[in-house]
């Protein structure tokens, strides 16, 4: 179990009834490149394989008015969601390329909110990389904007847009090495978990109303219970094993490949993200 507050890790292995020996707990911060890569050097050291890696970690922060900034400088949002991310997959596909297991999966939570081609995906700020200035020009709000698109500085939109950069990253992901490796790399939306401390930041209005409004209204609330189960059948279940997908459920829970806005699925901006993100985390 790789995390940042080790206490929270293990109240969370004790809830679902986990042993000490099924899990081992690592220190990850991937608002640290020097962390990730520090977790990458413990873990090969480890001598464990590497099966199946879920990239899951998300910073939130939709009331912020000024942007917060990850240990090597980038925005926040975008620095721990993607960036981090990125590193820490680039790293350790070797590892996973050498495993023996039959059913090798790299599996990217996003979000609808980051895919335009739905309701919820266009309730505004809506996610927009544009040309990629800002994340060109390294997101640090000093020479360049904090923003990709090179904007003004939103704390809802830098979340949407680094779910966007999730999508894209796991189907270049799917181009680069799916045919040569054989690992099945995919991302999901398990539905809207309303309950979960993503929404911590947000206005306490708004973690009050939120939750009913997605159980009674949308229909789309999902409970963390739930949202776990369908992330589990995309690591393990034997059907979902299709690569360059992402995975959704429909209301009576059956998964089922969606579509992605022509922004999250665009091949010619999943090449330049992954280009441009080698840079800023140091491996071009």
């Amino acid at each position: 179990m790789a995390c940042r507050d080790f206490l929270k890790a293990e109240r969370a292995a004790k809830s679902v009834g986990m042993s000490k020996e099924n899990y081992t707990i690592m220190h990850l911060d991937l608002a640290s490149f020097d962390s990730a890569r520090q977790f990458v050097e413990n873990f090969k050291q480890s001598g464990r394989p590497l099966d199946v890696l879920v990239c899951n970690a998300a910073v939130y922060q939709p009331t912020a008015r000024e942007p917060s900034f990850t240990a090597d400088g980038f925005e926040l949002s975008v620095g721990t969601n993607h960036l981090g991310h990125f590193l820490l997959s680039r790293l350790l596909l070797d590892d996973m390329k050498q495993s023996d297991y039959p059913s090798k999966r790299l599996i990217i939570v996003g979000s609808i909110t980051g895919n335009t081609n739905t309701l919820a995906g266009n309730v505004p700020p809506k996610a927009n990389l544009g040309d990629l200035r800002g994340l060109q020009g390294g997101l640090n709000g000093l020479n360049t904007s904090s923003m990709i698109d090179g904007g003004d500085f939103d704390g809802a939109k830098a979340y949407k847009d680094s779910k966007v950069c999730n999508m894209l990253t796991m189907q270049e992901f799917h181009r680069r090495y799916h045919e040569e490796t054989g690992i099945t790399f995919a991302s999901l939306y398990p539905g809207c978990i309303a309950t979960t401390g993503l929404f911590r930041e947000h206005i306490p209005l708004f973690r009050l109303l939120f939750p009913p409004f997605q159980k009674f209204i949308t229909k789309g609330f999902v409970s963390e219970e739930e949202a776990g189960n369908r992330l589990a059948q995309v690591v393990s279940d034997p059907s979902l094993t299709k690569s360059g997908v992402y995975w959704s459920w429909n209301k009576d829970s059956a998964s089922f490949e969606n579509q992605l806005s022509q922004e999250a699925s665009n091949a010619d901006k999943a090449r330049k993200v992954w280009e441009i993100s080698e840079k800023l985390v140091g491996l071009a």
